[in-house]
């Protein structure tokens, strides 16, 4: 279900795109803030949804909204190397 932002950042681009070109900056904002948004939604409902997460987890599924300059080599290393210390662990 919807929230109520996604609401009313839909109602913003629908109202903007209606007299604005589609380069408009305003609408441009106006529509990345609704994708934004319903991407949060999903991200919630997947992780609600999603049984517990071990802490090893949550750090390689943080790596993916991460910015970084890093090679996808170096950050796949560095979350199996944190794999392995979790389970050293227990």
């Amino acid at each position: 279900m919807a929230t109520s932002t996604i609401y009313q950042q839909r109602a913003r681009v629908s109202a903007l795109s209606r007299h604005r070109p589609a380069d408009d900056p305003e609408l441009i904002e106006a529509t990345l803030n609704l994708r934004e948004a319903k991407l949060e939604e999903h991200i919630r409902r997947v992780v609600e949804a999603a049984p517990p997460l071990t802490a090893a987890q949550r750090d390689r599924l943080a790596l993916l909204l991460r910015p970084s300059s890093a090679p996808d080599r170096v950050l796949r290393r560095r979350a199996d190397v944190t794999d392995q210390l979790s389970d050293l662990e227990g």
